[in-house]
C-alpha cells in the first residue's frame, strides 16, 4: 500500500522578472488572480488534495508569502467589530494551522533541483507533492488530487503533464513514455528543454508532481544540467527504471502565469468561472471588445 502524501514543498524563491517593476518590491507569488494571491491557489490545491504540511522555499524579501499564511489579529479583530463575517472568513481561510508550514530558505539561485532540495530535513522519508505556483490549475478534483490518486494506485513517482506545440518543447521538461491506459502512462525519460526536433514527444511537464523521498538522493550529488542549474527534471530520469514512475494526463485547466498574457488570461478566466464575478466580468469584456 502507497504510503499516504502528507507534506508539500513549493519553491518561491525566484526573482520574477517578467513582471518588474510590479515584483520589485513584492513577491510574484503574491500577485492576485482577482481577490487571491497565487501562492494561496496552490495551497488551496494542495488542501483539497488532503495535504497538511507546507515547505515553502523562500529566498530574500519573500516575507509577504508568511506573512499571509499567519493570523493577522488586528485585521480580524477590527473585521468582527465592523461585522463583516465575509470578509474575516475569507482572512481566517488563508491562515495555516499552526506548525504546519515550514520556511527555508534558498540562498543561492541554484535551480528548481536545488530549491526542493532545500526541502529534505522537512520532508524526511515520505512522499511529498511538488507545485510551482506559476502554474495555476482549475480543476475538481485539483491537479495534485488527481496525482495522489495516481501515487496511491501505483505506488510511485507521477508527474502531471499536458500536450504542447513541438516548437514549445524548449521551453519545458519534455517526458518519453510508454503503455499508456486511461490517461496514466509508464515513464521512459524526461529530458530538461530540448531542442524541437530532439524532443521526444510534445507531453510536457506542467509544475506538478508526487515524488518518492529517493530523488534527494540524487538531488544531493548538486550535477548541474540545463541552463548551468541543478534540475529537478534531471535527477527525475535517474529514478525511471529504479522506482515506479508514470506521467498522468492532467484534466484540468492550466494558466501560465509565469508570462504577462498567461497571468491576464487566468484573471479572465477564473474570474468567468467565479459565480460572483461571472457575469459583470462577461459584460466588461463585451463593452471593452466592442470599443
Amino acid at each position: 500500500m502507497a504510503q499516504r502524501v502528507r507534506k508539500a514543498v513549493l519553491p518561491v524563491a525566484g526573482l520574477g522578472t517578467r513582471f518588474l517593476p510590479a515584483t520589485k518590491a513584492m513577491p510574484k507569488e503574491m500577485l492576485t488572480v482577482v481577490d487571491r494571491p497565487l501562492i494561496q491557489y496552490a495551497v488551496e490545491e494542495c488542501l483539497a488534495a488532503g495535504i497538511e504540511e507546507f515547505v515553502f522555499v523562500t529566498g530574500r524579501n519573500k516575507g509577504a508569502i508568511e506573512d499571509h499564511f499567519d493570523s493577522a489579529y488586528e485585521l480580524e479583530a477590527t473585521l468582527e467589530q465592523r461585522r463583516k463575517t465575509v470578509e474575516l472568513k475569507q482572512t481566517q481561510n488563508a491562515t495555516l494551522k499552526a506548525g504546519n508550514a515550514i520556511f527555508t530558505r534558498q540562498q543561492k539561485p541554484l535551480g528548481l533541483g536545488h530549491a526542493v532540495w532545500c526541502a529534505r530535513h522537512w520532508i524526511g522519508r515520505e512522499p511529498f507533492a511538488v507545485l510551482l505556483p506559476d502554474e495555476l490549475m482549475v480543476s475538481s478534483p485539483t491537479c495534485t488530487a488527481q496525482l495522489v490518486t495516481a501515487h496511491e494506485m501505483t505506488g510511485g513517482n507521477v508527474v502531471a503533464v499536458m500536450d504542447v506545440p513541438r516548437e514549445q518543447t524548449g521551453s519545458y521538461g519534455i517526458v518519453a513514455t510508454r503503455n499508456e491506459k486511461n490517461g496514466l502512462a509508464e515513464m521512459t525519460g524526461i529530458v530538461e528543454k530540448p531542442k524541437p526536433e530532439e524532443a521526444p514527444s510534445t507531453l510536457a511537464w506542467i509544475g506538478r508532481s508526487v515524488l518518492l523521498p529517493e530523488v534527494f538522493d540524487h538531488l544531493e550529488k548538486h550535477e548541474t544540467g540545463a541552463g548551468g542549474e541543478i534540475q529537478l527534471t534531471d535527477a527525475m530520469a535517474k529514478m525511471i527504471g529504479h522506482s515506479p514512475f508514470h506521467a498522468m494526463r492532467y484534466n484540468g485547466q492550466r494558466y501560465d502565469c509565469g508570462t504577462r498574457i498567461g497571468f491576464l488570461e487566468a484573471n479572465i478566466a477564473v474570474a468567468l468561472h467565479r459565480r460572483d464575478t461571472a457575469v459583470e466580468t462577461r459584460v466588461l469584456l463585451n463593452r471593452l471588445l466592442k470599443g
